[in-house]
């Protein structure tokens, strides 16, 4: 493990391996060491990388994306942001348009934590917590030309919808992800500090996936079979997803769930 030369707000080391298991396993080792709030590990490659839902795993061809996971620490579990996992959605997206400015008004967030580039996944978010110290997970598709087949239509990569990167002809795409990984990193801790007054909902709701149109909803598990159809009216305190429902024409709220893009 080598600690990288890069710039990161939280006065924190920024390591990088080749290959991990999952860069959530290395920021868990860092923690027990007693590493700092803000001390970030990322990989070249994830043999284990995994999403949200369990069985789900992150798919990246070696040395094309970014991935990586921060580690933060507060003194209690109700120290930690509401909505933890949207807000670091909030900076990731207003990273990746600061590092592509082609892709302004165009990168979205899908409740609850996924990057949408043009109807499609361009990068996912996991926030997992214990005792006050959260590992907050962040996989990037950035200089991906093509996706294997079960992915065609759904994933995004910033090469392909920038067309910038391939621009910087000069520079390796490891230099490339790393200056994204700073740009993150300071949008991140913007967001951080922002303080419980901020106006994270306010700016949640212009980049939200699907605000205002018809959606599907799955309720609870991935295979619950619990559907629900309305308008995704917008997003609640706590970071919950409301949606107008067709047949009870109310307001509904969701902490757990899916939108169902694919089926």
């Amino acid at each position: 493990m080598t600690e990288l030369n890069i710039f990161n707000p939280f006065n924190a080391p920024v390591f990088h391996e080749e290959t991990v298991s999952s860069t959530m396993d290395v920021s868990r080792r860092l923690a027990a060491q007693g590493r700092a709030h803000g001390t970030v590990i990322a990989a070249d490659f994830q043999e284990a990388g995994r999403g949200r839902i369990r069985g789900r795993i992150w798919e990246m061809d070696r040395g094309t994306g970014l991935s990586f996971t921060v580690l933060l620490r507060y003194p209690r579990m109700n120290d930690i942001p509401a909505a933890l996992t949207l807000r670091a959605g909030i900076a990731v997206s207003l990273a990746i348009e600061d590092f592509a400015p082609l892709l302004q008004g165009m990168v979205k967030v899908k409740w609850p934590n996924d990057i949408m580039i043009n109807e499609k996944k361009a990068a996912g978010i996991l926030c997992e917590a214990n005792d006050g110290i959260v590992h907050m997970g962040i996989g990037i598709n950035v200089t991906q030309n093509g996706f294997p087949s079960h992915l065609r239509g759904k994933a995004a990569s910033l090469l392909v919808n920038s067309g910038q990167l391939s621009m910087n002809i000069e520079k390796s795409a490891q230099d490339i992800k790393f200056c994204l990984l700073e740009k993150i990193l300071v949008r991140l801790y913007e967001e951080l500090n922002a303080g419980k007054s901020g106006d994270w909902k306010r700016r949640m709701e212009k980049r939200l996936f699907k605000k205002d149109e018809q959606v599907l909803f799955m309720e609870g598990a991935a295979d619950s079979g619990m559907e629900v159809r309305g308008r995704l009216a917008g997003i609640g305190e706590q970071g919950e997803l409301l949606i107008a429902s067709d047949s009870e024409n109310i307001i509904r709220s969701f902490f757990n769930g899916e939108l169902v893009l694919y089926k």
